[in-house]
């Protein structure tokens, strides 16, 4: 019988959160070499704290964290960056006193990524190279954020809510850079997204996260497909406008 293929990123039975709160109660989810994985829920539920415990931000209550097999719990999340885990978060943490190229060469590593492939991705980085980092628009400041984070040549990308409060010509050059960082480039992801079609659409598989457990686990096509789940779990529109 023929063996599965190991998991590139698996948490097992992780239970975490902040000082005694426990937000993740038993959480399990498998991401495959390549695979995509979306992390659907309404505000609050732990989709945030699921990206924070397997960067190592957080302590785990239970469970474990898997690395191509390799349990790197313990490890700092320094660690866990130079061993191929992309961290895109929330807060687009650039240098405002450096321009674009110096951000995107500081914490450079050898590999598929470099200048001249995240310009290919981000032609608007490319134009905007030596302005400063505090002279970018929001949506500028988020493709730096996640070119800066492709430059370490990471094996997994996790982003969380990437398109939020984004104009929406910015949104379709970001959705169009993450679609052909999966779809061509074979870089698996992590996106944590409020708009479900849009993180359905870029992925795989999603999870769906309520009260910090899982509820619900199907692929991506299929959850787009079956309103009344999304409804039920996240209670989003999916023909409304996006936020701002």
């Amino acid at each position: 019988m023929a063996r599965m293929a190991e998991p590139l990123l698996e948490l097992r039975k992780v239970s975490a959160g902040y000082g005694e709160g426990i937000v993740l109660d038993h959480v399990s989810v498998a991401l495959p070499e390549g695979g995509s994985l979306a992390l659907l829920g309404r505000n609050g539920v732990g989709k945030t704290t699921l990206i924070l415990t397997v960067m190592g931000y957080l302590k785990l209550a239970t469970g474990a964290v898997f690395f191509r097999g390799r349990d790197i719990s313990r490890l700092p999340p320094h660690r866990r960056a130079r061993l191929g885990l992309g961290w895109v978060p929330q807060e687009r943490d650039i240098f405002p006193s450096l321009t674009v190229e110096e951000n995107l060469t500081v914490a450079a590593r050898r590999g598929r990524w470099d200048l001249a492939a995240v310009y290919g991705l981000f032609p608007r980085l490319k134009e905007r190279r030596g302005n400063m980092g505090n002279q970018l628009s929001g949506g500028e400041q988020q493709m730096l954020t996640i070119a800066r984070t492709l430059m370490t040549n990471p094996a997994v990308l996790l982003l969380d809510e990437p398109l939020e409060g984004l104009a929406p010509i910015i949104v379709e050059e970001l959705t169009a850079a993450i679609r052909k960082m999966a779809d061509d480039e074979g870089i698996a992801l992590v996106l944590v997204e409020q708009h479900a079609e849009v993180a359905l659409g870029l992925t795989d598989q999603a999870v769906v996260i309520e009260r910090g457990l899982i509820a619900h686990r199907a692929g991506s096509r299929e959850l787009l497909a079956d309103t009344a789940t999304l409804d039920r779990h996240i209670g989003l529109d999916l023909g409304g406008q996006r936020d701002h």
